[in-house]
């Protein structure tokens, strides 16, 4: 059985899917669309096993974006491979009035369905009361009342979803009271069953995905000749649906109180929205969070940066010495534990995110921004964007689909990639390691944490500046406004939390980690090997010019040189006058290029190049940069000019194919995302120069 989760936004339907489906859950883009997908898995009866789907939260079958569009594209037809055999709508019952209006579509639409009211704790906080036995009766379809965050009352729901559809109770809109002749000519060509859906092929044809160009056509000549009016039609819809829903009311809600009681969310709204008091609280909470990316992980990452130095040593005096043991001790493993070294830092980034995003905060954190947002020019809901770019540019971008204004998306499609994003976080946590002190100013913050911070505020700083430049050259004149619903304040469901923790990690190691082994395979072949005149003479060479030498030290030398003469190191080479005004080396320089795959790269080709010109065997990746010398000073190779100047270089470079290629798809063609790769490179480049020449 295939079961759809339809529901507005904020209504608890994702947090029904994860509670269904538990860990057995995928995550890919629905066909043709680069909108996330979300598939699981679930045992609902002994004999009976269900596909889950979740679909895009939406207020209503009329789409306002490209994710809400997804859900009539499947609802609306047969014959979409993901067509549901039954439909769940998750309805927020302290919202019960608007949340039944997409019910009642649905409905019409003649799919079988279940209606299950959320938060129905938060109904009777309200004074309230939902009769759902009375409710099921009057509108014909099973009702069962669940506690989506807590996971009450799913044994039920799954014992109605395997029940027998009865019989439809007659439509809540009668759309062939309005255009019968039109619907019935569609019904006929088109060989459609159901009123309702033909009538929605004649209001939504010119925006569906299913249908073909002559489909449309068609479709409009039976609007124009039986002149279908869609807009009008659409507005004595809305009210005669709502008229409906009014009569469900009366019938099933009832008041309990005399005197209804102010919810805690008004009061907190009072300072948590307070134009002081609520950018000092956000504030508050960024230091949080970026004090325990440093705090909490430190141990769990020197454990993991151990752990693998201590394999690759093992590996090394276990396996027999050649070309394959120096592929694994000196290119795999030190690849794959440069990016697993990340792990807790991840998790515990994703779990704030998730923690703000299930106890309500973050809608909050979006309104106040919106009044900082519309001053650069960018559109209210560009904030959606900016902060999920925080997590990753890739489905930030996506996100801008519902700015309708195309200058505004544009602007934010733009400036969103200088938001420092995930992949930056290895970057920005290793550099800040070798440069800045680990010791607490005021003897309460960390100046690690500190610094983490003051580099997303950079991005966020870099960002805005940069829409407001952007406003000016694209001169934009039209304003929008954002409009959003704030759900009620929530205790986190630490199950989510510990699922989003573990779905975000296992993407960022396995998405990421495909690149990093790849390109620490590629890495550990063109370090490994040069011109055979150069390699050959490697221990002659330096014998040479260091007659003083013997032992270790002059086995460290010799390593040295084949890694400086390898095709890596002449590559490297190539490019260090390049880079040298920024205070960079051949080795950086080779970081920089394999880190345009993905930024993250550039931990992983680190780990890579120290462990096969590295020293001792056990030393940690960062031991090893930390030890690493400049031979012109004599000092060490990262110290605050070169990390600084890496950090702002990282924070502005535009180093991720992938938002590349996204921004081409969003965009439809070349341009944007070119100017945007030669503005962030040029920006991060010159800003780069301008911090090591200061600092240096």
């Amino acid at each position: 059985m295939r079961i759809a989760l339809v529901g507005n936004p904020n209504s608890g339907k994702s947090s029904l899917f994860n509670h269904l489906t538990g860990l057995n859950q995928k995550i890919g883009n629905f066909p043709g669309v680069t909108v996330d997908k979300k598939i699981g898995y679930c045992q609902i009866s002994p004999d009976t096993k269900a596909e889950i789907i979740d679909l895009p939260g939406t207020y209503s079958i009329y789409p306002n974006s490209t994710d809400e569009k997804i859900v009539f594209d499947i609802l609306g037809d047969k014959t979409s491979p993901l067509y549901p055999d039954k439909v769940v709508v998750i309805v927020d019952a302290s919202n019960f009035k608007r949340n039944l209006l997409l019910f009642t579509q649905i409905f019409d639409l003649g799919i079988p369905c279940v209606l299950a009211l959320n938060m129905m704790d938060l109904v009777k906080k309200s004074g309230h009361a939902i009769d759902h036995a009375k409710l099921s009766k009057e509108l014909g379809v099973p009702v069962a009342p669940i506690d989506a965050r807590k996971g009450k009352g799913l044994d039920d729901l799954m014992k109605v979803l395997t029940l027998p559809v009865g019989p439809l109770k007659s439509l809540i809109f009668p759309a062939m009271d309005y255009a019968e002749e039109a619907i019935e000519t569609v019904k006929e060509a088109f060989a459609v069953e159901e009123d309702y859906r033909a009538y929605q092929l004649l209001q939504q044809h010119s925006i569906s995905s299913n249908l073909t160009e002559n489909e449309k056509s068609l479709l409009n000549d039976i609007a124009v000749k039986h002149e279908f009016n869609k807009d009008e039609l659409r507005r004595k819809e809305t009210l005669e649906r709502y008229a409906a829903i009014g009569g469900f009311i009366n019938g099933a809600v009832s008041q309990t109180f005399t005197h209804l009681p102010k919810r805690w969310t008004q009061r907190l709204d009072l300072i948590f929205t307070h134009k002081i008091f609520g950018y000092a609280l956000f504030l508050a909470i960024l230091f949080l969070i970026f004090q325990s990316i440093f705090a909490w992980a430190e141990v769990p990452m020197d454990l993991i940066d151990i752990s693998f130095s201590k394999l690759s040593s093992w590996l090394e005096a276990l396996l027999p010495a050649g070309v394959f043991t120096s592929l694994i001790t000196e290119g795999i493993i030190p690849g794959i534990g440069g990016i697993v070294i990340f792990i807790p830092q991840i998790a515990i980034l994703f779990a704030f995110i998730a923690i703000l995003e299930e106890s309500g905060y973050m809608a909050r954190v979006v309104f106040m921004m919106d009044r900082v947002m519309r001053k650069f020019g960018l559109n209210g809901r560009s904030v959606v964007p900016l902060i999920s770019g925080v997590a990753c540019a890739i489905p930030a971008i996506m996100a801008t689909r519902t700015i309708d204004n195309w200058k505004e998306r544009l602007i934010t499609i733009f400036v969103t990639p200088l938001m420092s994003c995930a992949a930056r976080l290895p970057v920005y946590t290793i550099i800040i390691a070798l440069i800045i002190p680990d010791k607490l100013v005021l003897g309460l913050f960390n100046l690690q944490g500190l610094a983490l911070m003051g580099m997303y505020l950079i991005g966020f700083f870099a960002a805005i500046i940069s829409a407001a430049v952007m406003k000016v050259i694209l001169k934009t004149k039209e304003r929008s406004f954002l409009v959003m619903e704030l759900p009620t304040y929530k205790m986190p469901r630490w199950g989510n939390v510990g699922l989003t923790m573990y779905e975000k990690s296992k993407t960022f190691v396995f998405e990421a980690g495909k690149i990093i082994l790849a390109i620490s395979i590629i890495l550990w072949v063109l370090a490994s090997y040069g011109p055979a005149d150069r390699l050959d003479r490697a221990e002659e060479i330096v014998k040479a010019e260091h007659a003083e030498l013997d032992g270790e030290e002059l086995d460290n030398e010799i390593s040295a040189y084949k890694l400086e003469n390898s095709y890596a190191g002449i590559f490297g080479k190539a490019l260090e006058p390049m880079i040298e005004p920024l205070g960079y080396d051949w080795k950086i320089g080779i970081a920089l290029i394999t880190s345009f795959a993905a930024r993250e790269v550039f931990v992983g080709t680190m780990s890579t190049i120290y462990s096969i010109g590295g020293t001792d065997d056990e030393t940690t990746v960062k031991k090893r940069m930390q030890n690493e010398i400049n031979p012109e000073t004599g000092l060490p190779r990262y110290d605050f000019a070169t990390g600084f100047s890496l950090l702002i270089f990282y924070a502005f470079a535009m180093q991720c194919m992938s938002t590349l290629a996204i921004v081409y798809r969003e965009t439809k063609g070349w341009k944007w995302p070119m100017l945007q790769l030669i503005y962030m490179s040029g920006l991060a480049y010159f800003s780069a120069l301008l911090v090591y020449q200061v600092f240096k």
